[in-house]
């Protein structure tokens, strides 16, 4: 067919190249209606260049469209020839201050993190080249496409908004003139004329839906009977699918189905198929149907020829458009009036709109290319930005419901556009002012995600395939809304603030349903059968932080929108409140003469939920409450009094209990899901708004009721009252129950309760909480993370939590806290925390995991132990409180405190009797230090008209009341100095009986009463003698034993020489007849080395010097330097084996370095050689090992070495390795030593013990 139409195509070419663009311009400069006249000649000529065969030809189609089509225009437009008519456009335009540069994919762009405003402002290569940025701190990355330079837009930079290219055109920026003043007003009509009639076809022609006939402007009567086959791309089908089914239908080449499924892949669609209309039927009802098998089929359509020959010119239109208006601003502007001009069907009629509203139904391609032209016109054009933005806000809904229901990604749905509208501060104020754009994301949000339990709570258990793939879409609606909150205002208008509130009910409403959202039971008897979906209600969580985060941004920026915010988060609830009954009946605890009334609650036995964003929201405006001091200054207009301290606290608390049931492996049952909730509450991405505000809240609580109440509530939900209600029910429990787990349960339990107790009275980093800024929370994190161990930068950036800006803050404290080691040859330069920052070091920092915790144990008792120092780790001196906190310090010297402080101690000094661990006891110490702290603080600060009501050291000193008359706190920790089994506390002990008595003098100077100044010190007096006659005693015992020692060492001695005297007297003979022939012999080599021993023959010592492969650092192998080892491998070896038919069983579990009797196998040490220092193996090792932990399951590779059983790979010719082998001095460096110790005994010396 192709050969056929040959010579008739040369001829068309031939009568193409004849039309004269001049002459039809000069034809439609005379028309009376352009708009038939233009579309006349595109009917004639499109279908005649574009299309005419199976095979496009690009380049020679745009060279004859260019001829035909777009010269007459270019000719129209300027009036002249287009060659003379632009530059002169271009040389009369005022180039734009705005560098417009649309970026490809791939593209490297450069974002400044001190300048940016948000980190979705970046700048080309060669504007961040020319600009101050290139000498701040810049984060490089690449484009996916579709973004453009924001260089020349001062609200996206807070300085140097223009680089040297584009600042030599803001002289005049300030005066918003009409760019239309630079054109004349014949070429404003005729390019009116041209982008009205053009612009129009384009829109028209690509969102034509009829397959076989065009709109009637534009039918001829000769018309071609040519179909095309059109195969469309989409995101479910897999290249392999496509190009296997593409094999079948057209039978096509492996080859040509490639390039078919590659060009589909790039350009949206493709033609496989040219001919009459049954021939291309046929091939498209072959692909639907080997393609709708388990999916919904491939869009395959058979369209006309001529139909596709004008979309093409559509969209090479379009592109044309794009280039002409890039000659002066005032085309640009013309052509943004004539796409956002109503059309006659009045709303969404515009040309503008008609794109929008059927970009889903776009291919690829075609969105690409007008994508491209709304970014290089309406957003380049500072007025019709504005209206652009409006129309978008409009259609949000629509546009977003399109994108949602479309498969194609989101770089290719106009939806993306929000990113370039909705970061521009004044156009997000405007929006959420005039169109409430808060209100409508959030809600179109809500409508997607519709489907519910019984309380209207989110509920994802039983989603389709469908629901999960929409979820995932939705969850851009997210960031949309993030866009808007991203740049905080500076001046509230009444209407911002009446609409920010509007759309902050809007969230609260969506908070409402995530609030006890997936709640869970406790699995018992029976493991769970299937895992419960998890996932998705946390990927909500962690997409929402920053929103949450932000929105407590914007209400701390104003004092009335802060109260108006508090006042409907507390309603909403207390709505939710209503709704979680649970069957909860009141009951009263009673503890110490205290009593409460609360409800029966166990989270072991009822449901609980870990999702509770209402909550926490509410304890970060009481938090900005305290912080802007809106609580002091206007308290009236708060509703404090409304507050009802036992609902705040209740859900945190229950959530707070469930991790610390898991941690003590009550919910083992519940599988993996729950340990993964659990993990992602502490993780860094998520415990800002979730973990942290938990503790806020209960720290809100705690501060507006009794102590004593808060912790029998406490215990009561721990289940623990029990315990500490009855006298001697610890002995009682531990001798009646044997099970170990119960026990163990209980232990557990006890430590978190008082783990979490130190948290509420030790976290006060938060600003508002305590009075801190936030410059010290960075500081106490970094602190906290460098205790563990040196870090490297990315390793610490990690640990730390992210801004919405994607900064943590740490580059502008990290050189207060820490110095920099710089890298060796191999390995990473590391932060290491400054020595006078290990005072701020808290064991039970709230970040901590339990395995960093020991970490940071065991490296702060080190540096303790190198520094000859005693190993406590005393709580640090904490800032203090924020006034509407400030009564919460009353927890620790409340009765119930002391009484649980009281009962664990006594369990610890009759320690047979009572089942209680040392990590509980190490808590109450950690407790009472911080106590002690505090009342030292408060005695430091107190003024002369204040008195201090801190008085824990008196309540310390006085004993239990009867009938129980136990000894007081301070006689039990006196007991506990001494007990033997507690070496490990002592030092600890130690520091809180110094601080006590430190702060006994405190008092005793201040005090005016002689009579306690007497009995203070007498007690001290005697405190002090008690002490001095221990160290005496422990003295006389340590004299006596070295004189035994040394008795015993020397009747050793005389009873060897007695026994052997034959042998000491020819040894001395000997030495006497060879000293001379020793002092004067030569110097031999070590050929001549026959024998080693009294009198061997001197050898030079050989300096024996070595190269670490990992650090590079040479050194001499002696004795005292630094120990050096080599890589090596141990297995078992039957090759000497003496019984070979033993055989033996579990192989993998055999000892290598266990040889039997009957020698049937023995053990072979090899080595590759390569040495290193033993503390560069061991850091390497370490590395490996944590390297291999930190790969998840799921992804790790198989490896020829197995981390588990200590195997590695040499560092340097990662030859396998399961030890290292010490690399020790030659044997003949033992004849110095050996002269060393003749001399030494030649002179009566005799070796210590």
């Amino acid at each position: 067919m192709a050969s056929e139409l040959e010579p008739e195509v040369q001829a068309i070419d031939r009568s193409l190249l004849e039309c004269s663009a001049e002459e039809i311009a000069g034809k439609w400069l005379q028309a009376t209606d352009l708009t038939r006249e233009v579309y006349q000649h595109l009917a004639h000529y499109v279908p005649k260049i574009y299309c005419r065969g199976p095979n496009p030809f690009p380049q020679k189609e745009d060279m004859l469209a260019q001829h035909v089509l777009l010269g007459p225009m270019e000719w129209y437009l300027c009036g002249e020839d287009p060659a003379f008519g632009f530059p002169k456009l271009e040389q009369a335009n005022k180039p734009s201050h705005l560098c417009g540069r649309v970026f490809k994919v791939g593209e490297p762009t450069y974002s400044c993190r001190d300048c940016a405003v948000d980190p979705t402002c970046v700048l080309c290569m060669e504007c961040f080249l020319g600009s101050i940025h290139r000498d701040h701190r810049y984060r490089m990355t690449t484009s996916g496409g579709g973004g453009f330079c924001d260089c020349g837009d001062t609200e996206a930079w807070k300085e140097g908004p223009y680089c040297q290219k584009h600042e030599l055109n803001t002289s005049e920026i300030e005066e918003e003139e009409d760019p239309l003043v630079h054109l004349s007003e014949d070429v404003i009509a005729r390019t009116y004329n041209v982008f009205a009639i053009m612009f129009r076809y384009a829109v028209e022609i690509l969102t034509w839906e009829k397959e076989s006939e065009l709109p009637a402007d534009l039918e001829i009567i000769e018309k071609r009977d040519t179909y095309y086959c059109m195969l469309f791309n989409d995101e479910v089908h897999t290249y392999e699918q496509v190009i296997y089914t593409l094999q079948k239908a057209v039978n096509c080449t492996q080859k040509e189905a490639i390039g078919f499924a590659t060009t589909v892949d790039r350009d949206g669609r493709r033609s496989v198929r040219y001919g009459d209309f049954q021939y291309c039927e046929q091939a498209k009802s072959v692909i639907v149907r080997n393609t709708s098998r388990q999916t919904k089929p491939l869009k395959v359509q058979v369209m006309h020829s001529s139909i596709v020959a004008h979309q093409n010119f559509g969209l090479k239109l379009l592109s044309w458009l794009g280039s002409i208006i890039g000659y002066s601003d005032g085309l640009r502007r013309i052509l943004c009036q004539v796409g956002l001009q109503e059309g006659p069907d009045g709303e969404n009629s515009s040309l503008v709109d008609r794109l929008m509203l059927n970009d889903s139904k776009l291919w690829k391609g075609a969105r690409s290319v007008y994508h491209q032209l709304f970014m290089s016109s309406l957003l380049m054009d500072l007025k019709y930005k504005k209206l652009f933005a409006v129309r978008f806000a409009k259609n949000y809904e629509r546009l977003q419901s399109d994108y949602v229901t479309d498969d194609h990604d989101r770089e290719f749905s106009i939806a993306d556009l929000s990113v370039q509208i909705f970061t521009v501060p004044s156009l997000a104020r405007m929006l959420i002012t005039e169109e409430n754009l808060m209100t409508i994301i959030i809600k179109t949000f809500m409508d997607h995600l519709r489907h519910r339990d019984a309380q209207g709570r989110f509920q994802f258990e039983r989603y389709t395939a469908l629901q999960a793939f929409k979820f995932r879409r939705v969850q851009s609606l997210i960031l949309d809304l993030k866009y808007v909150l991203i740049s905080k205002p500076t001046e509230w208008s009444d209407d911002l603030r009446e609409k920010f509130l509007e759309g902050f009910d809007a969230f609260l409403e969506l908070l409402k349903c995530m609030q006890g959202m997936d709640p869970i039971t406790r699995q018992v008897g029976q493991h769970i059968e299937m895992e419960p979906e998890w996932e998705a209600a946390f990927t909500l969580q962690m997409k929402l932080t920053h929103v949450i985060s932000m929105m407590q941004d914007w209400c701390a920026l104003d004092e009335k929108v802060l109260i108006e915010a508090y006042k409907k988060c507390l309603a909403v609830l207390m709505q939710c409140h209503g709704g979680f009954t649970d069957g909860e009946q009141p009951i009263t605890l009673s503890i110490c003469g205290h009593s409460v009334e609360t409800i029966r609650y166990c989270v072991s036995q009822e449901k609980v939920s870990i999702h509770l964003p209402v909550s926490r929201l509410l304890a970060g405006l009481h938090v900005l409450l305290s912080k802007s001091e809106v609580a002091y200054k206007f308290p009236e207009l708060l509703p404090l009094s409304e507050l009802s301290p036992p609902m705040l606290i209740e859900h945190p608390l229950r959530c707070l209990v469930l991790c610390a049931q898991v941690h003590a492996g009550m919910w083992r049952r519940n599988g993996f899901s729950l340990v993964n909730q659990i993990y992602y509450y502490h993780n860094v991405k998520c415990r800002r708004e979730m973990f942290d505000k938990d503790i806020i809240m209960l720290q809100t609580g705690v501060s507006m009721m009794d102590p004593n109440h808060f912790l029998m509530i406490m215990l009561s939900r721990f289940e623990l009252y029990q315990i500490f209600s009855t006298p001697d029910y610890g002995k009682r429990f531990s001798s009646e129950i044997t099970h170990k787990d119960v026990v163990q349960q209980n232990n557990t339990l006890i430590e978190e309760m008082l783990y979490l107790i130190i948290m509420l009275v030790g976290e006060r980093f938060s600003p508002g909480v305590g009075q801190v800024n936030a410059t010290d929370e960075i500081k106490r994190e970094i602190i906290h993370q460098l205790s563990i161990k040196p870090m490297a930068h990315s390793e610490l950036v990690k640990s730390l939590p992210e801004d919405e800006n994607k900064e943590t803050g740490m580059e502008s404290v990290i050189e207060a806290v820490a110095h920099f080691r710089k890298p060796g040859l191999t390995g990473r330069g590391m932060y290491e925390l400054k020595p006078e920052c290990a005072k701020e070091f808290n064991l039970y920092f709230y970040h901590f995991s339990r395995a960093e915790q020991s970490k940071a144990e065991e490296a702060q008792r080190k540096l303790k132990r190198q520094n000859r120092e005693d190993t406590a780790l005393p709580p640090p001196v904490l800032p203090p409180f924020c006034p509407l906190f400030a009564s919460l310090v009353n927890i620790l010297q409340s009765d119930v405190m002391l009484c649980i402080m009281r009962t664990v101690l006594q369990w610890a000094v009759e320690h047979n009797g009572y089942a209680w661990s040392e990590s509980m006891l190490q808590r109450v110490l950690h407790l009472i230090g911080m106590a002690l702290q505090e009342e030292k603080q408060h005695l430091d600060n107190v003024t002369e008209e204040h008195v201090v009501t801190f008085t824990f050291t008196q309540k310390i000193s006085k004993p239990g009341e009867a009938p129980d008359n136990s000894p007081s706190i301070l006689a039990m920790l006196e007991t506990l100095q001494s007990a033997p089994y507690l070496d490990v506390h002592k030092d600890m002990i130690r520091w809180i009986l110094k601080t006590f008595n430190a702060i006994k003098k405190i008092r005793e100077s201040s005090s005016t009463s002689p009579v306690a100044e007497t009995e203070g010190t007498i007690m001290e007096e005697s405190s002090r003698d008690k002490d001095k006659a221990e160290r005496k005693r422990k003295a006389e015992i340590a004299r006596l034993r070295r004189e035994k020692i040394m008795a015993q060492m020397s009747e050793m001695q005389r009873h060897f020489i007695d026994e052997n005297k034959e042998l000491f007297q020819q040894t001395l003979e000997l030495d006497a007849s060879t000293s001379a022939v020793l002092d004067n012999s030569p110097m031999v080599s070590d050929t001549a080395l026959t024998a080693l021993g009294p009198a061997q023959t001197q050898v030079p010592d050989q300096r024996q010097f070595v190269t670490c492969i990992l650090c590079q650092e040479e050194q001499e192998v002696k004795v005292e330097s630094k120990a050096m080892v080599l890589a090596a491998f141990v297995q078992r070896s039957t090759v000497l084996s003496k019984n070979r038919s033993k055989f033996i069983q579990d192989p993998e579990k055999y000892d290598p370095l266990f040889m039997h009797p009957d020698l049937s196998c023995g053990t072979h040490t090899g080595s590759c050689g390569h040495i290193m220092h033993a503390h560069c193996w061991q850091r390497y090792f370490d590395s490996v090992q944590a390297k291999e932990q930190r790969r998840q399951q799921r992804l790790r590779l198989h490896t020829s070495y197995d981390v588990e059983n200590g195997e590695f790979l040499c560092p340097l010719c990662e030859c396998l390795s399961n030890t290292v082998i010490p690399l020790l001095l030659p044997p003949r460096n033992i004849f110095n030593r050996y002269c060393f110790f003749k001399e030494f005994r030649k002179y009566g010396c005799t070796a210590a013990p």
